[in-house]
Parts: C-alpha cells; sequence; structure tokens
C-alpha cells in the first residue's frame, strides 16, 4: 500500500515538473498574444473623444486608434484586436482576471493603482477639472453643502474621497449616468478628468468648468497585469516609437484637435 501511494505521488510530481516545465517555456503574455494573433484590449465606450461607439456602431476615439496601431504593429493588422468595453472602476479588475491583455481606457497613473497593475510609458497629461451649470462651482469653497457627482473608482473619486471627506459625493458606475445626473440637476457639479469634462461643456455650452485643474497635474498611460514583463516591455517601445514618429500627434489632429483646438497639442500630449 505505501509502495502504490509513493508511486502515485511520484507520478503526480513528475507530471508536474515537466507539465510546468513546457507551460513556462518562453510562453510570456507577449508570445502567448502571437500565437493566438489577437489581441484583446479595454476601453470606454462612453467618453468621448477618447472612447466611444460611433453612429456606425463601432468603436471610435482616441484610444481606439492607438489600440488600433499596437495590434497592427504587434500582429500586422489592425484589425487583430477585440475590444472590451470597461467602466472606470472595473478596469484594473479586467486585467487581473485575464478578461483584456491591455487597459487602453483613459487609465490616468496613481500610486495606488501601481501597486496592482503596471504602467506603460505615459501618452498624455491630465487634471481634474469641475465642470458645472453656468460655471457657478468655481472654487472648492463652492462645493461646500453641495452634491458632486463622481464615477466610481476614478482619481476624482479618490482625491476627493481623500482630500475633503466633507463634500457629499454622489457615486456612478457609467459616464453617461453621471453626465444625466448633472443635467437632471441631481447634483450641483461634476467633476472628472479635465479633458474630458473641456469636451463635455463644449457640446452642451449651459454648463462650464469652473475649476479646470485641480490636484498635481497625472499622466494616463497603457496597463498590463504585473506579471506581464515582456508585454510591458514591447509596450513601452511601442508608446515611445508612437509618440516620436509622428502617430500620437496625427490621431491628436484626427480625434482631439476639434475639441481642445491644435495649439492645445503640447499642453494635452506626453511626448518627450
Amino acid at each position: 500500500m505505501k509502495k502504490t501511494i509513493i508511486l502515485f505521488f511520484g507520478l503526480i510530481l513528475g507530471f508536474c515538473l515537466v507539465g510546468c516545465g513546457n507551460q513556462s517555456k518562453g510562453d510570456n503574455a507577449l508570445e502567448m498574444l502571437r500565437k493566438k494573433d489577437v489581441i484583446t484590449i479595454g476601453v470606454f465606450s462612453d467618453k468621448p473623444p477618447f472612447g466611444f461607439i460611433n453612429k456606425e456602431g463601432q468603436n471610435d476615439g482616441f484610444d481606439v486608434l492607438i489600440s488600433k496601431q499596437i495590434a497592427k504593429d504587434l500582429l500586422g493588422d489592425s484589425s487583430k484586436v477585440k475590444f472590451e468595453l470597461v467602466e472606470a472602476a472595473s478596469r484594473v479588475e479586467f486585467l487581473k482576471s485575464g478578461k483584456v491583455d491591455i487597459i487602453m481606457a483613459n487609465f490616468t497613473k496613481t500610486k495606488e493603482r501601481e501597486e496592482v497593475v503596471n504602467f506603460a510609458t505615459p501618452y498624455m497629461k491630465v487634471a481634474l477639472g469641475v465642470v458645472s451649470l453656468g460655471g457657478n462651482i468655481a472654487s472648492i469653497e463652492d462645493l461646500k453643502g453641495k452634491k458632486l457627482i463622481v464615477n466610481k473608482g476614478t482619481t476624482a473619486d479618490f482625491y476627493f474621497s481623500k482630500n475633503h471627506p466633507e463634500i457629499e459625493l454622489l457615486k456612478f458606475d457609467q459616464n453617461t449616468e453621471a453626465f444625466l445626473a448633472l443635467k437632471d440637476a441631481r447634483g450641483d457639479a461634476l467633476a472628472h478628468d479635465n479633458l474630458l469634462v473641456f469636451a463635455w461643456a463644449k457640446e452642451n455650452p449651459e454648463f462650464a468648468v469652473g475649476i479646470e485643474k485641480l490636484g498635481e497635474e497625472d499622466v494616463i498611460a497603457p496597463a498590463v497585469k504585473k506579471e506581464d514583463k515582456e508585454l510591458l516591455e514591447w509596450l513601452n517601445k511601442e508608446i515611445e516609437t508612437l509618440n516620436t514618429n509622428g502617430f500620437m500627434k496625427e490621431s491628436y489632429e484626427k480625434t482631439l484637435a476639434l475639441i481642445y483646438g491644435a495649439d492645445k497639442i503640447d499642453s494635452v500630449l506626453f511626448v518627450k
């Protein structure tokens, strides 16, 4: 009986050693993507001009253009990208669970997020902004006794929860829900990335960005899982290339210039 048990566990151990060795040998995330011949990238569906669904029902926006170029440079064809639609609060979980290979959903780099994911080379600069009816909220003081709308899991949510716990926050999962709540006067103002609120206020002229820059200026970057070292290295080089070969500027002109202006390119893009 003892010999049978020892033999059984010996076989299991031998199988694991052989199997694990074969699985790990050269089978990193980058090589697996090349074998699958498709890359899954998480983007927004409701955050124009960065990630949204256009009138033809297709993914569109600045982040989407970058994602397609990543697929082209990695797999030889821009159509070899599968888009996974994410919410702000689900971006980290989608990465950790393997639902996506890369997050390109206007992801602000923070110390808290760096603890659980790896950020690649940044491609944009951003700070917080606050939009309100007529821009009547022009300072933090103006928010006292008011309701501030934020999206769950965003830098706006983290910033106000940490630095101004006295301000009442009304939290939503989706951007569309949050901005609709502002239009319906369920909140007095909305805090989000200043690039987004500038764009939204331009389409809704009864609203204005009363606080244009709040907190420290951050950067936006793609993110991958902590263990995907080879993919991170490739992505770092890719973003650097797109920053220097003119692709980022060209994409800005196609998607962002109409909103922010051609003269704002140096203050928006993170190009060294």
